[in-house]
């Protein structure tokens, strides 16, 4: 018996609004129609219309859990158009913000595709280190999300005691170690859930361009911090963990392994912190042109444009988030699937709708 069960926009299984009405054969799934634009909010429309101050901040507010990693983006497109040089110490902060921000997005995901799995317990231990991750961002911040720590130019506040980040870091590292990463690596019943389960093809994930983790665990080797480097990554030491099962198990394994990686990176670029000024001169004019910059968010590739026209207010800013490549992966991953399986196979991408919606 053929029959269309939707689910959302609004569902306990998903984290934000999306619809997707899946075409079920009995409890097999036979294919999916993904739906979005429930949360449409403006924010490229609303940055060509502020100061390029004031869009620094409207653009932190495109995503809650990588605020950071859009208004870098923003900061590093407008520098390359005001021919702007970074400082080295500056560089750094923006490394640490950025990784850190790497460790809450990626604990937050592993804590909810432990509940998604049942895992109550597990989704705790997930929290309660990512509620640490985020004490630390406090600190130097003064702000669990949307930090304000980038500027044209530079950054806005210094890391006052980089050794006792550096403390936590390794804390952090050594719990989960211990108490996550043998749960998701060794535990059966993990792995019976998660097996076989969503896979994606390297083939079709290089035909649709997925990026990020997504992609990874597909076999496709592409990381932003590797292959463009930017900021302080290009003189940092580290793997870009890979997986080529394609399915939601490998999809875990290389999350889980990348966040150990960033760990590491933390430690380096903590203990290697140079001295020097936070930014460059403290009015920066931006002229007439275009530019592109690339990050390598917690999902994936962030892409942004922006166009100037000598004004006060960029003439276009489009962005690119790595949500918006990913999404349709789900309807071709979840083809052959069992209905219940579903949720975890979507959350497996680690989507954010509001952000690609923006």
């Amino acid at each position: 018996m053929s029959y269309t069960v939707p689910l959302g926009p609004y569902h306990p299984a998903l984290e934000e609004p999306c619809r997707i009405d899946l075409d079920c054969e009995g409890e097999t799934v036979r294919g999916a129609e993904i739906r979005l634009k429930f949360n449409f909010r403006g924010v490229e429309w609303l940055a060509e219309r502020k100061n390029f101050i004031q869009a620094v901040a409207l653009i932190e507010r495109v995503c809650g859990i990588c605020s950071n990693v859009h208004a870098m983006t923003f900061c590093r497109a407008l520098e390359t158009l005001a021919g702007v040089d970074v400082p080295e110490r500056a560089r750094h902060i923006r490394l640490v913000v950025a990784e850190l921000e790497r460790v809450t997005s990626h604990l937050l995901w592993t804590g909810l595709a432990a509940e998604i799995m049942g895992f109550q317990t597990l989704f705790m231990a997930c929290f309660a280190l990512r509620e640490r991750a985020m004490d630390v961002l406090e600190g130097l911040s003064g702000n669990r999300v949307n930090y304000g720590m980038n500027r044209v130019g530079g950054v806005t506040r210094d890391i006052a005691d980089p050794g006792a980040i550096r403390s936590e870091v390794l804390r952090l590292r050594e719990e989960t170690l211990k108490k996550i990463a043998p749960v998701f690596l060794d535990d059966r019943t993990v792995r019976a859930r998660c097996a076989g389960i969503g896979v994606l093809s390297g083939d079709l994930a290089r035909a649709w361009g997925a990026v990020g983790p997504t992609a990874r665990a597909s076999g496709v080797p592409q990381d932003i911090r590797k292959a463009a480097p930017y900021e302080a990554y290009g003189r940092l030491d580290f793997h870009v963990p890979l997986e080529t099962a394609g399915d939601v198990n490998a999809r875990v394994v290389v999350r889980l392994l990348e966040l150990i990686e960033t760990y590491g990176l933390l430690e380096q670029a903590l203990g290697t912190m140079p001295g020097g000024p936070l930014a460059g001169p403290e009015f920066v004019e931006i002229p007439a042109g275009e530019a592109t910059a690339r990050s390598e968010a917690p999902r994936g590739e962030c892409f942004y444009y922006v166009a100037a026209g000598g004004a006060e207010a960029p003439l276009r800013v489009k962005i690119r988030t790595p949500s918006f490549v990913n999404m349709p992966l789900v309807a071709a991953m979840v083809r052959g699937a069992n209905l219940a399986d579903v949720p975890l196979i979507n959350a497996s991408i680690d989507p954010c709708y509001s952000c690609t919606c923006r």
